[in-house]
This record gives structure tokens, sequence and C-alpha cells, in this order.
């Protein structure tokens, strides 16, 4: 089955600007979550979890810049194109 029928699926709509949005919102939610998890892990005393929590904050920060700047990319070239017919 094509991917963007399997997208359709999920959300109801075959639309990649919401799947690009909503992974970017996802991983921001989610680095905020790690840091809670690794003062959690920290808390009760685990170094090693709260480190593990740490490096997937990390990933998840990456994943939301590199989110953050497809979508100001692709913002700023539809805006950039508007009135050029």
């Amino acid at each position: 089955m094509p991917t963007t029928e399997e997208t359709g699926q999920f959300t109801g709509t075959q639309d990649k600007d919401y799947n690009l949005i909503w992974f970017t919102e996802s991983c921001l939610s989610n680095a905020l979550r790690m840091e809670m998890y690794s003062r959690d892990a920290e808390r009760a005393g685990d170094s090693e979890l709260a480190e593990f929590f740490r490096r997937a904050q990390g990933e998840s920060q990456k994943g939301a810049e590199q989110g953050k700047a497809l979508l100001r990319s692709r913002l700023t070239g539809e805006l950039g194109n508007t009135g050029q017919h």
C-alpha cells in the first residue's frame, strides 16, 4: 500500500503539509516530555536513565528544528511566489 494512502487512513486526509506540521509539533512535545522524564529519573537517583532521556530529548529537538526549518523554507517559498504568474 503506498505511503500516501496510509497517511490518509490516520489523518482522514492525504495532506503532506499537515503531516509536516504534526511531525514538528510531536517532536517539540516529545522534547518537553523527555525533560520531565529525565528530571524524574534524576530525582529517583537513576543517572543512566536520566542520560538516556536527555539523549532522546536531543534527538527530538533535532527533529523539531529540522521540521521548523522545512516549514519556514516552504512558507517563505510560497509567500515569495504569490503574485508571480
